[in-house]
Formats: C-alpha cells, sequence, structure tokens
C-alpha cells in the first residue's frame, strides 16, 4: 500500500498541497498566495483561473519537494474555503466570470428582497441558514442576472456552478475532456439550495432564486472515490475526499463525538459543534449544517458560528494602516501596553455574521481617548477575534444545551500566545491548542480520503493521531472578564445599521 495521503488545502488567500504520513504528520508542503480583487465596496473576488494555476503548481511543488511519485499517495482530499462561487463553461472549462468570494456582500438588495415576505429566517428550517449575503445561492442568481448569456448556457447545462471544491475536482479529473461535476453534502449545505433532511436540492429554493438544475453539481458524501486525477504529478491517484473547510477542521481535530466542537482562527473564525446525527434548529443565530457524511454512513450535523473577520482584520491593519510590517508584529505591538486602555474593535467590513446577521452592521472602534495609542488598538484588534468567539460560544451552549469544559483550536492565529490566553480569559475555560495546529483543515480532508481507501482503518485510527501542544488556562477576575464583555456588547451595537 502506498506510503502517504495528500490533500488540497484551498484558502480565501493561498492554496496548500501537503502531503501526510499515517500518524498525520506533515511530510511535505507547498504553498501559494492568489490576488484579492475588491472591484467596489463590500465586493471580493478572486479568479478562478488563477487558483486552478495555484493548485497546479503546489501539488507538483510538494511532490517534488520530497521527490515522491504518483505511487506513493493512497489517495488526495480536498478541502476548500466555502460559499464562494465559481460559474464555468464546460466546453472550455473558463469561468465566465471572477469567483464571488464569501465575504463579498453584493447581493444585500436580493437579502432585504426576500426577507420583505417571511423574513430573514424564511428558509431556515429547509436549509439551517438565515437569509444574507454569506451563501452562494444568492451569488449564482446574482451572475445569472447580471452577466450577458449566462442564464440560456445554464438552462441548457452548458456553463456549471460549484463552490472551489466543485471547480478543482472538475479540473483534476478532466475539465473539459469528462471531468466529473460532483460535490460534497458540506459544501452544499452552504449555498442555501440543499435541503438538510434529503440532502438532495430543493425544488422549491430553486424556483424561489431562478437557479436551472442543470447547472448544479451531484451531491455526494465525503468519504468515497469520485474519481481519478489527471494531473501529471498526480497521475491516477484517487480523488476521494471532499469537505468545506470548518468541517475539514472538525474532522481533523476528531470531533467525532456530539457536543465535540472547535474553533478555527483564520482569515475568519469559525466555531462548530458536532451535534451527531441530530439536526438542531438554531434559536441563537448560529446555522445548521453538515458536519460530515462517511460513505454510505448517516450525516452528522453541526452548529456553526461563522464570524466573517477576525485574522482578516490583522491583515487589514498591516496593509491598510501600516501599523505592523507581518502579521505577526500584531502580538508584540499589542504586548507594548498592559490592557486595551479602553478601546473596542468592531470589525464589521462586511456586515456582522453569526449570532447577529446584520448586513448593514459596518467597523467601529468606540472608546478612543487621547491616552489611546498604536498598542491599545493593536490590542483591541486581537481582543475583538476572543469576545466574537465568546458571542458564538454563548449561543451554541443555549441552542444545544451543552457545557463546552475545553475549547479546541486550530489555525494560523493560534501563535499568538496573547491571544489564546485572553481567549480562557473571557470564556472563563481551557484552550488547547493540538499538535497539528497550522494544518487541520487539511488533515481532515486527507482523513476523509484515507478512510475512503483504506488506508486509514476507522475513527479510532483518527483519534489515536490527536494530542495536545498547550493548554490556557483562565487567569481573569470575574468581574473585571464581565465588565469589559458588556463594554463590548455595547460596542457591537454601535456598528448596527450603518448603512441605509
Amino acid at each position: 500500500m502506498a506510503d502517504y495521503v495528500g490533500a488540497i488545502d484551498q484558502g480565501t488567500t493561498s492554496t496548500r498541497f501537503i502531503v501526510f504520513d499515517r500518524t498525520g504528520r506533515v511530510v511535505s508542503v507547498a504553498q501559494k498566495e492568489h490576488q484579492q480583487i475588491y472591484p467596489n465596496p463590500g465586493w471580493v473576488e478572486h479568479k478562478p483561473e488563477e487558483i486552478w494555476t495555484r493548485t497546479q503548481e503546489v501539488i507538483a511543488g510538494a511532490m517534488k519537494q520530497h521527490d515522491l511519485q504518483p505511487s506513493d499517495l493512497a489517495a488526495i482530499g480536498i478541502t476548500n474555503q466555502r460559499e464562494t462561487t465559481v460559474i464555468w463553461n464546460r466546453k472550455t472549462g473558463k469561468s465566465v466570470a471572477n469567483a464571488l468570494v464569501w465575504q463579498d456582500t453584493r447581493v444585500a438588495d436580493y437579502v432585504s428582497e426576500f426577507a420583505k415576505s417571511g423574513g430573514q429566517d424564511r428558509f431556515r428550517a429547509k436549509t439551517g441558514l438565515p437569509l444574507t449575503t454569506y451563501f452562494s445561492g444568492l451569488k449564482i442568481r446574482w451572475v445569472l442576472e447580471n452577466v450577458g448569456g449566462v442564464r440560456e448556457l445554464a438552462e441548457s447545462g452548458d456553463v456549471l456552478f460549484g463552490n472551489i471544491d466543485s471547480f478543482l475536482v472538475w479540473h483534476l479529473t478532466g475539465g473539459p475532456n469528462g471531468g466529473i461535476h460532483n460535490t460534497d453534502v458540506t459544501n452544499a449545505s452552504r449555498t442555501q439550495l440543499m435541503n438538510l433532511e434529503t440532502l438532495s436540492w430543493d425544488q422549491e429554493m430553486l424556483a424561489a432564486f431562478g437557479i436551472p438544475p442543470a447547472m448544479l453539481p451531484k451531491i455526494r458524501s465525503s468519504s468515497e472515490v469520485y474519481g481519478e486525477a489527471n494531473e501529471s504529478s498526480i497521475k491516477d491517484v484517487a480523488i476521494a475526499g471532499v469537505l468545506g473547510d470548518q468541517q475539514a477542521a472538525l474532522v481533523g481535530q476528531t470531533c467525532f463525538e456530539p457536543g465535540e466542537a472547535k474553533n478555527t482562527y483564520g482569515t475568519g473564525c469559525f466555531l462548530l459543534m458536532n451535534t451527531g446525527t441530530r439536526k438542531i434548529d438554531s434559536k441563537s443565530g448560529l446555522l445548521t449544517t453538515v458536519a460530515y457524511k462517511f460513505g454510505e454512513q448517516s450525516a452528522h450535523y453541526a452548529l456553526e458560528g461563522s464570524i466573517a473577520i477576525t485574522g482578516a482584520l490583522v491583515q487589514w491593519v498591516r496593509d491598510n494602516l501600516g501599523l505592523i510590517q507581518k502579521s505577526s508584529d500584531i502580538e508584540s505591538l499589542a504586548k507594548t501596553v498592559p490592557d486595551n486602555g479602553g478601546v473596542y474593535f468592531v470589525p464589521a467590513f462586511s456586515g456582522l455574521y453569526a449570532p447577529y446577521w446584520k448586513d448593514n452592521a459596518r467597523g467601529v472602534i468606540a472608546g478612543l481617548t487621547r491616552y489611546a495609542n498604536k498598542g491599545h488598538l493593536a490590542r483591541a484588534v486581537l481582543e475583538a477575534t476572543a469576545f466574537q468567539t465568546r458571542d458564538v460560544l454563548e449561543a451554541m451552549e443555549k441552542d444545544s444545551g451543552i457545557k463546552l469544559d475545553v475549547l479546541r483550536t486550530d489555525g494560523g492565529m493560534v501563535d499568538d500566545d496573547l491571544l489564546m490566553q485572553f481567549q480562557a480569559d473571557i470564556l472563563d475555560r481551557p484552550v488547547v491548542r493540538p499538535v497539528t495546529k497550522d494544518a487541520t483543515t487539511a488533515l481532515g480532508a486527507a482523513y476523509a480520503a484515507g478512510l475512503a481507501v483504506g488506508y486509514f482503518k476507522d475513527l479510532k485510527d483518527l483519534r489515536a493521531n490527536w494530542a495536545v501542544d498547550h493548554t490556557w488556562k483562565p487567569n481573569l477576575e470575574n468581574d473585571k472578564r464581565e465588565e469589559m464583555y458588556k463594554l463590548w456588547k455595547r460596542a457591537v451595537t454601535r456598528s448596527f445599521d450603518w448603512v441605509s
């Protein structure tokens, strides 16, 4: 049997290809960034062809780095930025427009239009999702209505829709020459077009949004052999696992039991709790989503709290304000002051996601005095991530009736000790970082692919790989904790209804 399993990790800002061994250890990795395009305020786009090129480059780079042959890989999994919407021509493989990224807010008018009849939760019972700019369905509608000739091609099946996972699987398995057009249940659950009970495209949702069924991918499980790769670096290797990035992190953290949860700190922040085979309808502003489905087994569901801007706020401070030279400098700048100096930063750049769902909110910095300096601002930037996580965690415990004893974390920001300590302080519970902390999403996709081909035997195999790297314990007086959180909540309300 082959020694390794691979994973494509296609994220919001970059693409990686990572090769893992049977213990979940990284053997080889290559990574490349792609362009972020902002044509108008609130619009965020990517070039699909650039993402496909970067994917080919990182696969070749990681394979060459360790002198690997296709036969060394048992299978490949894919994990991807979710909700980002690609529509491309079946005959040429070229996209009809730039990809509309999950953060893009151009469909706000559609949200208002549909909410007039039935409110923001009009489709929540079927899809688990509120009406908001976040999901793929209304983004598809926007392309169909604003790019000439696309609707006619969509109705005939000559243009195809997919989140990034579908776009990559189609290209990897032949593209215009027989490429496989499918998605998995986790990505499908983020379109607002899939019925959570039946795990199939909902005809009433398609009719409501005006989306032709012919353009949609086939929905499959998260762990099965979809086809074989045509790319020379990985020729004939099975493509056998697909998971949206946050569900992949849940799998990578081996949260397979109901009540187990993880928080991923990346461009945004995403807290997911496994609720087992039971779908819990949120009453507290969370999303109900599919956690994973392994082969023929029943689907597992999750409650999710999605936060739009966390690591992206650090990037904004770096790129737009020039206060730091690299993202990791935010911690040392924040350490130049003992506290936030009364400053609170609500990063509602593209509205607020869970648990508020305010598309018309915008970012605010509150509590400024002449005492405040750039160190206080840096501290407020980091604390915003922790405060938003508490907002979501409290909603999750209310919906599920389960109190989290410990929070498992992963993602690019978990190397920041100041942030992780403050996270433990403001939650008043331990925060745990695993050994595999910045490749957890890719590891989850690798696990799904490995399970499909027998490289991993079962879930016990995967759990044996999980180990703790560091634990932060709360160390803040309760009165101080609650006073800070009260001021945070006050600052959040100041961001509401900024855009009329």
